[in-house]
């Protein structure tokens, strides 16, 4: 066999993967813009931070009325990978890689996450529903990114991950099997809002099952926006980034067809205009998000593989949450807190010091 042929087979590889992620980004992107039409707040058919955020609240974590509800997505993401992962044979269970260090960065992402409100998944929602708040929080979400692949190049790495039991794997997918149970029977002790962002969501079976199909099709072509970034960054290569804008564009077009598509700056669902802030939050959820080697959306997809380290983030991700709600770190409509500024800013100074500590250490 010939360089040539292994080269054109490479090639067609490639290309058949790229086709892939943009299928499964305009069937996300087109799941995204009906869950708003099925019930969904504005521009967020999907939005890991703001889920996590409800669900958190729906199990008395926090006590902030609005945004108090057991998102059945998050729950059909997690369960979606864990079984298409099954039926694949890629489910491994592995962990052990500085859990604390990946908790404290996953508690970080979420503050960012929520000072800009919303998950870079959401960011592209918001920008495919007109909202030009978000561009500024683009910018953050990148420029953070591209500060982590300067410490990659010079050697950070978290420690290396271990073969752990089925057990261990097998937790977080009970975990959200529960969560179903309890949202389904409603018991009394579980939240549920009655305005607000909370109280604004699909039926709970709609929503399971969107998130089963985009938590398969996630789990299949690894779609993340920090890898998207990162690749682009680091290799010249497009096919992760893809992803995202065929969401970008399905979700735009959906908008476009039901009346959906809003463009400006005042005025948006559940955003403020507070640009810098906007860009420093989303530039701290990139930063953290790099370092921990995927986007929320990622570590939910990994979790359901399997991967312990994953849950462990997301488990920063739920605390990150819990405290930024229960101690007014989280934005609102009328912008920013000082508190959540505060926050942003340690954030930033923390993440910079994980990167420094163990880009030093492995040279």
């Amino acid at each position: 066999m010939q360089f040539s042929d292994l080269k054109g087979g490479f090639i067609l590889e490639l290309t058949h993967e790229k086709r892939a992620i943009i299928i499964a980004g305009l069937i996300i992107g087109a799941i995204a813009g009906f869950l708003v039409l099925a019930g969904n707040p504005a521009n967020m058919g999907f939005c890991i931070a703001c889920f996590v955020r409800d669900t958190v609240g729906g199990l008395g974590l926090h006590r902030a009325a609005p945004v108090q509800y057991i998102r059945p997505e998050i729950i059909g993401l997690i369960l979606g990978s864990f079984f298409f992962s099954l039926i694949r044979g890629e489910h491994q269970t592995k962990g052990g890689s500085s859990p604390l260090t990946r908790f404290v960065l996953g508690f970080f992402v979420m503050i960012g996450c929520l000072m800009f409100l919303g998950c870079p998944f959401r960011l592209i929602l918001r920008l495919a529903g007109g909202d030009w708040n978000a561009i500024m929080g683009f910018v953050g979400f990148a420029v953070g990114i591209g500060i982590g692949t300067i410490f990659l190049k010079k050697g950070y790495s978290l420690k290396r991950t271990y073969t752990l039991t089925k057990l261990d794997s097998a937790a977080m997918p009970a975990i959200t099997a529960v969560l179903l149970i309890l949202l389904v029977t409603a018991p009394a002790f579980i939240f549920f809002s009655e305005k607000g962002p909370g109280a604004t969501h699909a039926f709970w079976a709609v929503s399971l099952i969107a998130g089963l199909v985009v938590g398969g099709l996630a789990q299949y072509t690894r779609l993340c926006m920090v890898g998207g970034i990162r690749d682009i960054i680091l290799f010249h290569e497009t096919k992760l980034i893809m992803g995202f804008v065929a969401v970008f564009v399905a979700a735009f077009l959906v908008n476009l067809a039901f009346g959906n598509f809003h463009p400006g700056f005042a005025n948006q669902p559940i955003a403020h205009t507070d640009g810098l802030w906007n860009l420093l939050g989303m530039a701290l959820a990139g930063f953290g998000s790099i370092l921990l080697g995927g986007c929320p959306l990622r570590q939910l997809i990994l979790t359901g593989e399997g991967n312990t380290d994953s849950a462990v983030t997301v488990t920063g991700l739920i605390a990150g949450a819990a405290f930024a709600h229960n101690f007014g770190l989280a934005s609102s409509g009328k912008g920013p807190t000082s508190a959540g500024m505060i926050a942003v800013v340690i954030g930033l100074v923390v993440t910079a010091c994980v990167s420094i500590y163990y880009a030093a250490k492995n040279k």
